[in-house]
């Protein structure tokens, strides 16, 4: 059975650690660095770009003094883990599943929504409302 991982806690950076905090985030923001990771023994090791964007993010939310967790998926995700992904009804996408806005897996008789297909329809959705919201403004 394909299940969510979570860790039940939560980071909330301590005060004393907020000015260390401050420096990493401007070290990440900048775009031409290229992180490395070095060993207590010297050995130096880049920290790839997958993992820069993940700590980039957790970094920006411990400097606006939020609490961070890190919550892993499967590969694969069943209706409802998906519909909490995107915040929706499990019926509403189901709909979008049927319509073939967002691929699907037929498991037997159940659906399984492919992560990455779940996380682009999600950033193709949140495009268009940044953009629709712009336009509104304007």
């Amino acid at each position: 059975m394909l299940k969510q991982k979570a860790s039940p806690e939560s980071v909330l950076p301590p005060e004393k650690e907020q000015e260390s905090i401050a420096q990493l985030g401007q070290i990440l923001s900048r775009e031409s660095a290229q992180p490395k990771l070095v060993t207590s023994n010297g050995e130096e090791i880049l920290i790839p770009e997958s993992v820069c964007n993940i700590l980039r993010q957790a970094v920006q939310a411990m400097a606006s003094d939020q609490a961070v967790s890190i919550v892993r998926y499967n590969h694969q995700l069943t209706t409802q883990q998906a519909a909490d992904i995107l915040n929706v009804s499990r019926p509403f996408l189901v709909k979008l599943l049927d319509e073939g806005v967002i691929p699907c897996i037929k498991v037997g008789s159940h659906r399984r929504i492919r992560f990455k297909d779940l996380i682009i329809y999600k950033e193709h959705r949140d495009r268009k409302r940044r953009k629709l919201l712009d336009q509104l403004i304007e």
